[in-house]
C-alpha cells in the first residue's frame, strides 16, 4: 500500500486543485510521493487538454483594478462552482490579472500571447493550470479602460464563490463615492451602452419594426402608431443606455441627471458577467 495519509491527499488537492480520485491514483502510482505526483498529475493532465477543449468553461470568476486613470478587468473562465473557489483557480486569476495590468492588455487575445516573467505566454500558464487542475481554464475577455477618474466594482451573487460580476466607470469630474454609485448601478442594470448614438442603426431600426407589427397586432389606431412606436423605443434606450436608465438609489433620476448634479460627466465603462 502507498505510503501516504488523508493529509497528503487534502494538501496535493488543494496545491494542483485535481480530484479526489485523481490524487489518489497519482500518490498510488508515486508511491506516496507528493512532489512526483504533482509531476504525474500534471503529464496526465497536458494529454487531456485537447480533449477538454469542446468542454464549456461556463464558470469562474472576474477580477479588476484601477487606479492612476486606468482600469482592467478580467473574466477567467473554468468549468464547475467547485474549481472557481478554490485558492489554485483564484490566484490564477489574480496571476492573470496582475499580468494585465502590468502588459496594458486591452482583449484576451493580446493577453493569452504575452509572456510572462518566466518566459512563459499566458496561454502556456493556463495550459499549464488546465493540466494541474483537470478543467479547462480559459481567459473570456479583458477590458481597458482610460479617464480622468476610472473605479471598479466587484459583486458577489453567491456568497461561497468569488465575484461573478465586474465594472470599470471612467468619469470626468465627481467624487469618489458618484463614480462607486454609477458602477454599482452598472452591475445591478447591465446597460449595453453609454449613449443611444452607439446603439448601432439596425438595432434602432430593428426595434421600430417590431414596435410598430406589435402595435398593429393589437389593433392600435393608425394615427397612434408614429407616438407608440417613439414610445416603445425610447423604452429600449432606457433599457440599454447607461445614461438613460433611472438611477438605482434615486429612479426618479436618470444616471445622466445624478452625474449632471455632481459635476461629472460619464466617459466610458465595462462590465462582465462570468459565463455572459
Amino acid at each position: 500500500m502507498a505510503n501516504y495519509t488523508a493529509a497528503d491527499i487534502k494538501a496535493l488537492r488543494e496545491q494542483t486543485g485535481a480530484g479526489m480520485l485523481d490524487v489518489k491514483k497519482a500518490l498510488d502510482e508515486a508511491d506516496g510521493d507528493r512532489a512526483k505526483a504533482v509531476e504525474i498529475l500534471r503529464v496526465k493532465g497536458l494529454k487531456g487538454v485537447t480533449k477538454r477543449e469542446g468542454r464549456s468553461a461556463s464558470n469562474g470568476l472576474v477580477a479588476a483594478r484601477a487606479g492612476d486613470g486606468v482600469g482592467t478587468l478580467v473574466e477567467v473562465n473554468c468549468e464547475t462552482d467547485f474549481v472557481a473557489k478554490g485558492e489554485k483557480f483564484i490566484a490564477l486569476a489574480d496571476q492573470v490579472l496582475a499580468h494585465a495590468v502590468a502588459s496594458k492588455a486591452a482583449d484576451a487575445e493580446s493577453l493569452l500571447a504575452s509572456t510572462l516573467a518566466d518566459g512563459k505566454t499566458v496561454k502556456e500558464l493556463l495550459d499549464d493550470a488546465n493540466a494541474t487542475i483537470g478543467e479547462k481554464i480559459e481567459v473570456r475577455r479583458v477590458a481597458r479602460l482610460e479617464g480622468e477618474k476610472v473605479v471598479s466594482y466587484l459583486h458577489k451573487t453567491s456568497p461561497d464563490l468569488p465575484a461573478q460580476i465586474g465594472v470599470l466607470v471612467a468619469l470626468e469630474g465627481g467624487d469618489e463615492q458618484v463614480a462607486r454609485d454609477v458602477a454599482m448601478h452598472v452591475a445591478a442594470f447591465s446597460p449595453s451602452v453609454l449613449t443611444r448614438e452607439e446603439v448601432p442603426a439596425e438595432t434602432v431600426e430593428n426595434e421600430r419594426r417590431v414596435a410598430e407589427a406589435t402595435a398593429r397586432e393589437e389593433g392600435k389606431p393608425e394615427a397612434a402608431l408614429a407616438r407608440i412606436v417613439e414610445g416603445r423605443v425610447g423604452g429600449y434606450f432606457k433599457e440599454n443606455v447607461l445614461l438613460e436608465q433611472p438611477f438605482a438609489k434615486e429612479p426618479k433620476k436618470t444616471v445622466a441627471k445624478v452625474l449632471e448634479e455632481a459635476g461629472a460627466t460619464a466617459t466610458g465603462f465595462a462590465r462582465f458577467r462570468v459565463g455572459q
